[in-house]
């Protein structure tokens, strides 16, 4: 109960007291009837036990109806309060009968909702119920400005249990009409009214017959004999939703400690109904799981449930659902529904899983089997994995898959190989011990075990995404040497789960013991392959080992195997493919000038060219502008102008410009390193503006001011002419530092010796300068080192000293304090040229 709702009790309670309290001093007044009075202050301080029995009972008080009936309660409470306070100036009897008439009347709601309550507490608001509701005041009393008073004594009079509700939640006239109405039913009228009245008719006499009950008028024989059970089982799928309701409470009475009752609504029509109320209204489906709880005592009952389409469905949503009544009995009654082994399957495919689980582990050898292979089948999501996870399904399963018969083995396989799609259950199939006895599984050559050797691996390609698999010494040497002695299938998930462990940050001594055992050598056949998922997997394998030791892993690709590389990238459908194949290349030694030429011989570059024109669109798209940037650094260095100038002919400037805009830092970092290393050689490359041309003089458009010459980007590889400049800055302005240096560096190539001053206009015409101070704020030490480099030159024009310097001051005093030692001296030449700091000090 929420806090409202415990205010709300001890506002009656203490409103209660205080009725009480004024009424028996009002007793005293000698103007009116004390005897009237007092016996009705004794009826009022009789509420004090009740209703603190009925309060203290949360789950009682959680019950709609009795929330209604306190509330009733409460609202007469307060009525009677001002009825006594007007007492001088008026006779009160009668509406002191019609009030506390009215009490009775909220209490009989209470009392026929009250199914959780004890006996002691029924008894005590039952007894309580019938004084109020036969209680009669004689009206002779009338005021009188004589002290001499005529008395007016309260008198009990016999019961009328035919007259009374305790469903009627409704006030003043309309209770009137609704108590007239009932009063003229007798008992013959309510039999024939439950069986053939309209809903008006029926409504009416549903309230009489709960009146009937709650007051105890008829009993278990006249039920039987008038067949109540079934006329109401009856009417409940054709009734209005409050009637609907009604039914279901008055058939909770009547199942309430009766096995004979029970057992006329066990049949299939009847737990049908009550299904589909299920799915009804809040309070319609609260009441019926919790009828449908007192019957599952009944093993017929238990069984058919479980058939009745959409039945556990719903229970599963109610067990999930926000009323705590209604999941509290839901899972009651899924628990006693858990018996029946199709029962648990259902719960399963509605997303609950614990009995499932249990059945895993407490259920016979059958049992197991049959829920492992449920697991293995379904269409899981990944919520439903973790839940099977949570619920402890994985330790079960691969105590049977290493103990198990052969049939258990295959079964629990298969379920794990379904859970292992979920990263967060691979941790639990490496703690319960699954890694060796795969293994063993693995190079077992038994023909019984054949069959169980493809999910094995599969699980073991899952496990080895975590990192955890790294504890286990020399798995991956093991995996190794089954490469050969394995289906396709099974080497497939091999080399998955070799490269997941390759992969992996702190792998870099399993790496190196690979390639001593060969794994390279090895692998390489796997290049020919015809299947190509296979081959891939090789490829990603052989792209992750080519990362270490380059000089070592070229001698072992050989030109031969590089030839097989290019075919791939040149004819594979697969973008994922090209980008390891790609991605082989680009870490194979730049130095190594003879697969240069065996790259050019095979016309590599045209392929790459096209690649990137074509526009990746897949997952593979990053990786797979990487691997073409870092192929194309190769071909840019600087110290081979003739490959230079062959790329720049072929259009890699401007691919190397798109580059630059490319979502992935690493490709973003690699542009840059290659326009970066053409850029050098622009100044020897530029056409002097005082050299005399054979041909037609070159066109204005071509002459460059910060190389003060004539630019062509295909013969010079000028920055500015390419418009690399504004994609430059864009990355330094962003806000990943990935590429910060190699972008410096590039625009570094602008402030040469002989080209600094124009340079330095162009760069702080660009507004690079903002950009650059920032790198000096977050950038890396070498980052910063060089943009420190550059804001000398550019701080060397007194114009960009006026402009910029005070912007940079207090960036460059804190990294002259706090910085990295060794940038302390270019920080000084910086600070110098603002004039900030003396060349004489000891900071040079």
């Amino acid at each position: 109960m929420d806090n409202s709702d415990s205010r709300s009790i001890s506002e009656i309670e203490s409103e209660q007291q205080a009725s009480t309290e004024e009424v028996v001093s009002l007793a005293k007044n000698p103007e009116f009837d004390r005897d009237i009075l007092t016996e009705f202050a004794v009826i009022l301080d009789k509420f004090k036990p009740v209703l603190v029995a009925i309060t203290a009972n949360e789950k009682l008080m959680d019950r709609l109806p009795v929330k209604k009936g306190v509330e009733s309660i409460e609202k007469e409470l307060t009525r009677a309060q001002k009825l006594i306070q007007g007492a001088y100036s008026r006779s009160p009897i009668k509406e002191i009968e019609v009030v506390t008439q009215e009490l009775g009347r909220s209490l009989g709601l209470v009392l026929f909702a009250s199914i959780d309550a004890s006996t002691e507490v029924k008894q005590h608001i039952a007894e309580l119920h019938r004084e109020l509701m036969n209680v009669k005041f004689d009206i002779s009393f009338t005021p009188s400005p004589s002290p001499s008073l005529s008395s007016s004594p309260c008198v009990i009079h016999g019961p009328r249990p035919s007259k009374e509700s305790g469903f009627v939640s409704e006030q003043g006239s309309s209770i009137n009409e609704i108590e007239e109405e009932k009063i003229s039913l007798g008992i013959d009228d309510v039999v024939f009214q439950l069986r053939y009245g309209n809903d008006e008719e029926f409504r009416l006499a549903l309230l009489v017959l709960s009146d009937f009950i709650s007051d105890q008028v008829i009993d278990k024989e006249w039920i039987h004999e008038e067949d109540i059970i079934p006329i109401l089982l009856n009417r409940l799928g054709s009734s209005k939703p409050h009637n609907r309701l009604t039914i279901i409470q008055i058939l909770r009475v009547l199942a309430l400690d009766n096995d004979e009752n029970k057992e006329k609504m066990t049949d299939v029509v009847c737990l049908s109904g009550l299904v589909k109320s299920l799915a009804r209204d809040a309070d319609e489906g609260r009441e019926a799981v919790g009828l449908l709880l007192e019957l599952s005592n009944i093993s017929a009952v238990r069984r058919r449930i479980g058939r009745i389409q959409g039945c556990i469905v719903m229970l599963v949503t109610m067990l999930n659902g926000d009323d705590p009544t209604s999941s509290h009995d839901s899972a009651k009654l899924l628990i006693a529904l858990s018996s029946n082994t199709q029962n648990v399957l259902h719960m399963a495919e509605a997303g609950y899983f614990k009995p499932l689980v249990h059945c895993l582990k407490e259920g016979s050898d059958m049992s197991k089997i049959l829920m492992a292979t449920a697991v293995s089948r379904m269409e899981l999501t990944d919520q439903c994995r973790a839940s099977l996870g949570e619920d402890g399904a994985v330790e079960p399963l691969v105590k049977m898959f290493k103990s198990g018969k052969l049939e258990a083995k295959l079964s629990a396989l298969n379920a794990l190989q379904n859970l292992s799609n979920l990263t967060e259950n691979i941790k639990l199939l490496i703690t319960a011990g699954i890694v060796s006895p795969l293994l063993q599984l693995l190079f077992s050559v038994t023909s019984v075990l054949m069959t169980l050797r493809e999910p094995a691996s599969a699980i073991l390609a899952r496990i080895a995404q975590s990192e955890t698999i790294l504890v286990k010494q020399d798995v991956a040497q093991q995996m190794l040497s089954l490469l050969n002695l394995s289906s396709p299938v099974i080497q497939y998930h091999l080399l998955q789960a070799l490269n997941s462990i390759a992969s992996h940050s702190s792998a870099s001594k399993v790496r190196r013991k690979m390639k001593e055992n060969c794994a390279v050598q090895l692998l390489l056949p796997f290049l020919t392959e015809s299947n190509i998922k296979i081959r891939s997997a090789a490829l990603n394998l052989l792209y992750t080992l080519s990362k270490d030791s380059p000089e070592e892993f070229m001698e072992q690709l050989g030109e031969s195997y590089l030839i097989n590389i290019v075919n791939i990238i040149s004819s594979s459908a697969s973008e994922s493919e090209k980008a390891a194949a790609i991605g082989i290349v680009s870490n194979l030694p730049v130095s190594n000038k003879k697969s240069t030429e065996v790259l050019k011989r095979l016309h590599f570059l045209p392929i790459l060219i096209s690649l990137v024109s074509s526009g990746a669109s897949t997952s593979a798209k990053t990786w797979l502008e990487e691997s073409i940037a870092g192929v194309l650094v190769r071909f840019t260095i600087p110290s081979d102008k003739k490959l230079q100038l062959l790329s720049a002919e072929l259009g890699v400037i401007p691919i190397l410009v798109k580059l630059l805009a490319s979502e992935s830092p690493l490709a973003k970092c690699r542009a840059a390193i290659s326009l970066a290393q053409l850029s050098q050689n622009s100044v020897a490359l530029r056409k002097s503006r005082k050299s005399r041309w054979t041909c037609m003089p070159p066109s204005a458009d071509t002459f460059c001011q910060v190389h003060d010459g004539y630019c062509v980007v295909k013969s010079t590889f000028c920055l500015v002419k390419a418009g690399a400049v504004p994609p430059l800055i864009q990355i330094l302005e962003g806000q990943e530092r990935e590429a910060d240096e190699a972008v410096l560096n590039a625009l570094a190539t602008l402030l040469q010796d002989e080209i600094w001053e124009s340079g330095s206009l162009y760069i702080a015409k660009t507004s690079a300068v903002q950009a650059i101070i920032r790198v000096l704020e977050s950038g890396t030490v070498k980052a910063q080192e060089k943009a420190l480099w550059i804001l000398e030159r550019i701080f060397g024009i007194e114009e960009h000293r006026s402009q910029y310097g005070e912007s940079a001051q207090a960036v460059l005093i804190d990294l002259a304090q706090n910085g990295n030692p060794r940038l302390k001296p270019t920080v000084a030449k910086v600070l110098a040229r603002l004039q900030l700091l003396q060349e004489q000090s000891s900071y040079f």
